[in-house]
């Protein structure tokens, strides 16, 4: 199994606590630490985990998120580059389970930027036990513990922490959250009922998975990694569900942790009414003669990476040696019989390709070269995960 641990209170009391479980259990532990490349204290406090994982015996792997300029939001392209990372890290060791060491006090804290951001049930609920991404099962086993009950673990038996120097930082939804936390308490707003409300919530919300999983079911089609479907026949399902597939759709296209805010997915579904184009979260809306087809933005799609390593968190490639990055209006020109495949270019261009610098080895969708393309989870088995 691999622990992420960054040094913080939190990942640090698990790696002790998993690491007593994994001696009585016989269970054997790896150690991974991202290093995001925003500060300069991550390199010590990844220091710090590998000396606590060689005290403990325990194999530790630094990962290093080489990037460029970020465009958009920080937190959210970091957010699914650590995944990422962490996933190609895990398949690469053999590893199927990871966990994270997320607390009640994470939940509570989500809940409350769900409220700011006038979220549903899915934005409210926020964090899952368990999941699948990448081809790895990520566990959040410490959803019922507290932030400070980790800590008087950690002090109760004289071990030491990483303290990261944006918990305090307001620029940061987190942190903000955070304090509002504390200020809610002489409410009787805790930790502790929060995460009751929370768990009320999620227990409503598995009505709710369903019927957006059969009005999908019965709407939405899938080819090439995007979404098609009759526009009237969207309309139709209602606001809310329209709502709520919208969230759905665009979660599984651009990996989002959360749905977009209330009023951007007004907006892309005013557009939908209109017989109008837009873009949100990485994702383009295009309608055409009553038909409507999701696909990701060109500008938005991952950066390159080596054949059958997961490119814009979705798509593996496999087959041919090379770099993979999307295939764009460049390479959809070389592949003379991309048109066959009844795809519009908005589709295809956003699509993996496989290349040797600027030649093109491969466009699996467009018809061209021997590599095959996978993208992984399906939509609908997305929902069902969920």
């Amino acid at each position: 199994m691999g622990l992420a641990v960054s040094g913080g209170g939190d990942s640090t009391a698990m790696l002790h606590l998993m690491a007593g479980v994994a001696r009585q259990c016989g269970l054997a532990l790896e150690v991974v630490t991202v290093d995001h490349g925003l500060r300069a204290e991550a390199v010590d406090e990844a220091a710090f985990v590998a000396r606590v994982a060689a005290d403990l015996n325990l194999m530790h792997t630094v990962l290093v998120w080489e990037h460029g300029k970020i465009t958009g939001n920080l937190m959210e392209r970091a957010r699914q580059a650590r995944y990422r990372l962490i996933a190609d890290w895990a398949r690469d060791k053999g590893i199927e389970n990871v966990a994270l060491a997320h607390t009640a006090d994470d939940v509570a804290e989500g809940f409350l930027i769900g409220l700011s951001r006038a979220a549903g049930l899915d934005g409210l609920i926020g964090m899952r036990r368990r999941w699948s991404e990448g081809g790895v099962t990520f566990h959040r086993p410490f959803l019922a513990a507290t932030r400070r009950d980790l800590r008087d673990y950690l002090l109760r038996n004289g071990l030491i922490w990483v303290e990261d120097p944006t918990n305090d930082n307001d620029h940061y939804t987190r942190t903000k959250a955070r304090r509002a936390l504390k200020a809610l308490q002489p409410l009787g707003i805790t930790v502790d009922n929060l995460h009751t409300v929370v768990h009320n919530l999620s227990m409503a919300q598995g009505v709710v998975s369903e019927a957006v999983r059969r009005a999908a079911g019965g709407v939405v089609g899938e080819v090439a990694g995007a979404l098609t479907f009759q526009r009237q026949d969207f309309l139709e399902l209602g606001p809310e569900l329209n709502r709520l597939l919208w969230s759905a759709m665009l979660r599984w296209m651009a990996g989002l942790q959360h749905a977009p805010r209330a009023e951007s997915l007004h907006r892309l579904q005013q557009a939908l009414v209109a017989d109008r184009d837009a873009t949100l979260a990485g994702c383009r809306l295009r309608v055409r003669e009553g038909r409507a087809t999701l696909s990701r933005e060109a500008r938005a799609v991952g950066g390159p990476v080596s054949a059958g390593v997961l490119w814009d968190g979705r798509w593996r490639v496999s087959g041919l040696a090379g770099d993979v990055r999307a295939l764009g209006a460049v390479g959809l020109r070389q592949c003379p019989d991309w048109r066959a495949t009844g795809l519009p270019r908005q589709v295809l261009e956003v699509t993996p390709a496989l290349w040797h610098g600027d030649r093109l080895i491969a466009a699996p969708s467009a018809g061209f070269g021997a590599a095959t393309a996978t993208c992984t989870p399906s939509f609908h088995a997305s929902l069902i995960s969920h």
